[in-house]
């Protein structure tokens, strides 16, 4: 089956097993090479290329799905700190793949949790969906950490869309179980009506979570109805789904006959609903930025905070009513002491704004700073730069709004910042994310320091455990205004602090000797190619399966240790 190929390709490359020149979607092997690492190197290629001379016809949608995930993080790629080899070290590479699915989806990946200004962070390595569906993969990351080779621009990309290729296929188990709960047969062809009946039950499948009961039908249908007659964001969730398919009706029109009524394979549906998983999180996004403009209403003086007066008396008639207890607030970085208030970049970013929730990721609101640092990272290219660089390309900043530091505090802060790091602004930086806050409070988060990484986690505040209780917040509506909220404090709110960190900055390794480099060369040869026995067989298998009439083993990702 095509997409079980194009798994197993992302797969292989992201083992270090394909090669090509920098920049092109197949990672290069980077850095000088030894004599006795040139065999090693000779058998990775050999099995790059034979694996994709058995999934010729299947390689093609892989290329375009890997030039499509480096476009998005070449400028992140560019921007990170390196080791002599040219390649990311993993604290590097759990940033990169956490910020490429937080920009491109809005997804937090189960295990790649932001963790604030935390040095002490969790590896790529440790997420539960690799470990769980791709064992051989893991080691593969194990062995390149242990190495110390780090990973290039490729192998990250091929890392993304395996992880994507992963929480794809899941969706389209929902859409079996959407199937199912419709009375429909996967083998049978679904008129345009028994369509969007599968794709809406789907969508809401999706947005309850998998932990209902999705074997009963009456009830599905009962809730169904409900829902539907109840509209709300309903309606909007039906025209997200009809464009879907509309989008798919036009892109693949030269392949239909235009005099007969059109009826959609699983095949089919299966694209349609890959295109909604992809495209949900920055759909969503629009409801985010209604309430962000409704915090923003509540800010007295366009600080980006809300005092929590404001915050906890919304009327009941509003859009927007918000609960979240001032402990949460605090662990997760939105509550700012000194002034009784919300920022509120901390709180769109929080885990209690996602929206949705599958078995490996949650939907949360997209954060506003990622575009401009990304942006920054574009023009900047390096891991860091000059205060007079950094304040230059910031004040040029296309997706900015006007930056409310005035200029000569924002240059003497980045010379400041610059002298506490050998004399450039660390981009990554705590610091430099602080600068960001204070300059865009409204769309840069507040870089807190937090005691428990797993605050940022959606799963920590389910059950209602981010909610404050009736009498906390009376006592919060009911407390006299502060200095802040009478504007006696004005321009002094701006704080700085002196504490840095360097998230993605690895400690220096101690070398190796040429024996000790060209023992591992070896093991790594002999790992990869038991990884790709792995794979071939598992393929071929899956292969096979995918043929028969009514089979889904394709949606199986075929790789077991």
């Amino acid at each position: 089956m095509a997409q079980c190929g194009a798994v197993m390709l992302t797969f292989i490359c992201g083992a270090q097993l394909c090669h090509g020149s920098p920049g092109s979607f197949r990672g290069s092997s980077g850095g000088p090479a030894s004599g006795r690492t040139v065999s090693a190197k000779d058998v990775e290629s050999s099995l790059g290329a034979s694996l994709e001379a058995v999934l010729q016809g299947s390689s093609g949608d892989a290329a375009r799905r890997l030039s499509r995930i480096e476009s998005a993080m070449w400028q992140t790629f560019q921007a990170l700190p390196k080791n002599e080899m040219g390649r990311l070290a993993p604290r590097a590479v759990r940033h990169i793949v956490h910020s490429y699915f937080a920009k491109e989806h809005g997804w937090i990946i189960n295990g790649l949790e932001p963790h604030g200004m935390s040095a002490n962070v969790s590896e790529v390595h440790e997420v539960d969906i690799l470990q769980d569906k791709a064992p051989a993969f893991v080691e593969a990351l194990l062995e390149s950490r242990r190495a110390g080779r780090g990973l290039s621009l490729g192998d990250v990309v091929a890392m993304a869309a395996a992880l994507e290729r992963l929480i794809f296929d899941e969706s389209l188990s929902l859409l079996q179980v959407a199937y199912a709960l419709n009375g429909q047969s996967a083998a049978e062809r679904l008129g345009a009506r028994e369509l969007h009946e599968v794709l809406s039950s789907y969508l809401m499948i999706f947005e309850i979570g998998v932990r209902v009961n999705v074997t009963d039908v009456p009830r599905h249908r009962a809730m169904k109805d409900a829902v539907a007659s109840a509209g709300g964001s309903w309606p909007l969730l039906v025209e997200f789904e009809q464009a879907a398919v509309h989008n798919y009706d036009f892109e693949s029109y030269h392949r239909t006959n235009p005099f007969v009524a059109r009826r959609y394979s699983f095949g089919e549906a299966s694209r349609v609903v890959e295109s909604l998983a992809q495209d949900y999180g920055k759909w969503q996004n629009t409801e985010c930025r209604q309430m962000r403009q409704e915090l923003e209403e509540l800010d007295p003086d366009g600080s980006g905070r809300v005092p929590l007066r404001a915050f906890y008396s919304q009327p009941e008639t509003a859009d927007y009513q918000f609960h979240e207890s001032v402990d949460y607030l605090r662990q997760i970085g939105a509550l700012d002491e000194a002034t009784s208030s919300v920022r509120i970049a901390n709180y769109m970013v929080g885990p209690s704004n996602c929206i949705a929730k599958s078995t490996y990721y949650s939907v949360c609101c997209l954060s506003d700073c990622e575009g401009l640092l990304n942006e920054l990272e574009g023009k900047i290219q390096a891991p860091a730069a000059t205060p007079g660089r950094i304040m230059s390309e910031v004040r040029n900043l296309t997706a900015s709004p006007d930056m409310r530091l005035p200029p000569d505090a924002a240059e003497a802060r980045l010379r400041d910042i610059a002298g506490r790091n050998g004399g450039e602004v660390p981009l990554h930086g705590r610091l430099f994310a602080e600068f960001l806050h204070n300059a865009f409070p409204a769309d840069c988060p507040y870089p807190h320091v937090a005691e428990d990484a797993s605050a940022f986690a959606p799963g920590r505040w389910s059950s209602g455990r981010a909610t404050a209780s009736e009498e906390e917040r009376r006592q919060h509506v009911d407390a006299a205004p502060g200095d802040w909220e009478r504007g006696e404090l004005g321009a002094a709110t701006t704080t700085w602090s002196e504490e840095e960190v360097l998230p993605v900055l690895e400690a220096p390794r101690r070398a190796r000797g040429a024996w000790s480099g060209a023992a591992r060369s070896v093991a790594q040869a002999a790992a990869a190619l038991a990884v790709l026995r792995i794979a071939l067989s598992g393929w071929r298998a899956a292969r096979g399966a995918a043929s028969g009439a009514g089979k889904d083993k394709g949606l199986v990702l075929p790789l077991r240790v």
